[in-house]
């Protein structure tokens, strides 16, 4: 389904409304919330925990976040600055924004934030390479922008055990590089473009 521009606009349905089978028109998805119609089958939403070797186990259940709301978008943002990220799922047809918080173990982490100046103002497509020991964790800057919801522009590493980043590598869309050695953890850093 499309969104109209204007939040007036009336588009009648493409035939006739079989309300004895559940069948229900919005002529405007702006009125979802009050006309208090719901597209959600009930399913259950997911959370999957990365188990590595390309193994995934849904922990939806033992984290309290498989509500069966219409869940249409879900984004990872730290508001709490332990470096874990909570769970932000925005529903639709009027159903509450929940917010799940990351109970998790602390582990190390960076979230690194960017200005560009030679690049976009805010480093959007920049990849960012963090080098520990023999492991290396890669994010690329595309801030989450979906149904109802957006991530902040920012980058946020899982570093596990690590005490210390080895090597941080920045890659700009403009082309330079960024290479910072021995960063420290657990912080949130702002890095402008050279």
């Amino acid at each position: 389904m499309s969104q109209p521009f204007d939040c007036h606009a009336v588009t009648p349905a493409l035939r006739e409304v079989d309300r004895k089978s559940g069948e229900f028109w919005v002529p405007n998805p702006w009125d979802f919330s009050t006309r208090r119609e719901n597209l959600s089958a009930y399913e259950r939403n997911g959370v999957f925990l990365n188990l590595g070797d390309n193994r995934f186990a849904n922990i939806g259940h033992a984290s309290a976040a498989d509500s069966d709301g219409d869940g249409r978008s879900a984004v990872g943002c730290d508001v709490t600055g332990d470096g874990r990220p909570e769970l932000f799922v925005r529903q639709a047809g009027g159903g509450p924004l929940r917010i799940y918080r990351n109970l998790f173990p602390a582990a190390g982490w960076l979230t690194v934030t960017l200005v560009g100046t030679a690049s976009n103002r805010q480093g959007i497509g920049a990849r960012v390479a963090a080098h520990f020991g023999d492991r290396v964790v890669r994010r690329e800057l595309y801030p989450v922008i979906n149904f109802l919801s957006q991530a902040p522009a920012r980058v946020t590493l899982g570093l596990g055990q690590a005490k210390t980043i080895d090597r941080l590598t920045i890659r700009w869309p403009s082309g330079k590089v960024t290479e910072m050695t021995d960063v420290e953890i657990n912080r949130h850093l702002s890095v402008r473009e050279p």
